[in-house]
């Protein structure tokens, strides 16, 4: 009897150690690391073994030292500045505006039936095929680019606030009701909790649109601007100072969906969902 007790104990203790992924080997943070790494090991070998041009396919080393001859001519961050003010413009024009519009169309049914029918025709337009008229109508300026962003950065935060607010379960409304809860307070203790996760989760997709549109924005007319360096540098067959656009485009895109990630993990503690 004791010998099984022994067996039984030992037995969840041997399926952990069997379960155990390989990862576990290496230290948490450089979990993320992992894939990039073998990607610019591999990148690196290819280059250093020449089986493809070096115009079509620089070394992560020539990368590296045209990112930091951009640095320190300062050049780099100029253009980095105005596109960060281009993007966070316009993120903030469309997010803004499609979050109020989000709320109000999610809350009120007459804001939902005039406006909602008319925002879902204009969100099956595609974006870029709506620069020819911006241009017409507001030039090359940064007005219009700044607006084309906002209009990218808008529906998703719109459509997902609009669905979080009518994913609020009936049951829960009607329990606030008997508690007695004003407008105001079933709002801002029921309905909005319930609704951001999905606020967040626009708030990440629109970033990355904002991103997006940045680079066509800058490439339909500019003088600076990551977007214009990219361009600049593809007419003269600058290849590594592309790559380095393109890794900054990534690295700021990241920066910016973990910080929303961040707020998902202190505002949303109270959610127990799957984690895999």
């Amino acid at each position: 009897m004791a010998e099984q007790v022994v067996a039984n104990k030992a037995k969840p203790a041997n399926q952990a150690e069997e379960r155990r992924d390989w990862l576990d080997f290496f230290p948490k943070w450089t979990h993320a690391w992992l894939v990039p790494i073998v990607i610019v090991a591999v990148w690196q070998l290819v280059s250093g073994l020449e089986l493809l041009p070096r115009t079509m396919l620089p070394s992560p080393v020539l990368i590296g030292k045209s990112f930091i001859d951009l640095c320190v001519s300062g050049e780099l961050f100029e253009h980095l500045g105005i596109s960060a003010y281009r993007a966070g413009l316009g993120f903030l024009l469309g997010g803004g505006l499609g979050l109020l519009l989000g709320l109000s169309a999610g809350l009120g049914k007459v804001v939902e039936k005039t406006l909602d029918p008319s925002l879902q025709m204009l969100r099956t337009v595609p974006l870029l095929s709506v620069i020819p008229l911006f241009i017409l109508w507001f030039g090359i300026g940064e007005f219009s680019k700044v607006l084309l962003i906002g209009l990218g950065a808008f529906f998703p935060v719109y459509v997902n606030t609009f669905l979080g607010i009518r994913s609020t379960e009936t049951k829960l409304y009607e329990v606030t009701r008997i508690l007695q809860y004003t407008k105001l307070q079933q709002i801002t203790k029921l309905i909005i909790p319930t609704a951001l996760p999905n606020i967040l989760l626009g708030v990440r997709l629109s970033l990355g649109v904002s991103w997006l549109l940045l680079v066509v924005a800058e490439m339909m007319g500019t003088s600076a601007g990551i977007g214009y360096m990219i361009q600049d540098a593809r007419a003269y067959s600058q290849t590594e100072i592309v790559f380095v656009g393109i890794i900054i485009f990534a690295v700021f895109g990241k920066l910016s969906d973990s910080a929303i990630r961040l707020l998902e993990k202190k505002w949303l503690r109270w959610r127990d969902t799957y984690k895999g």
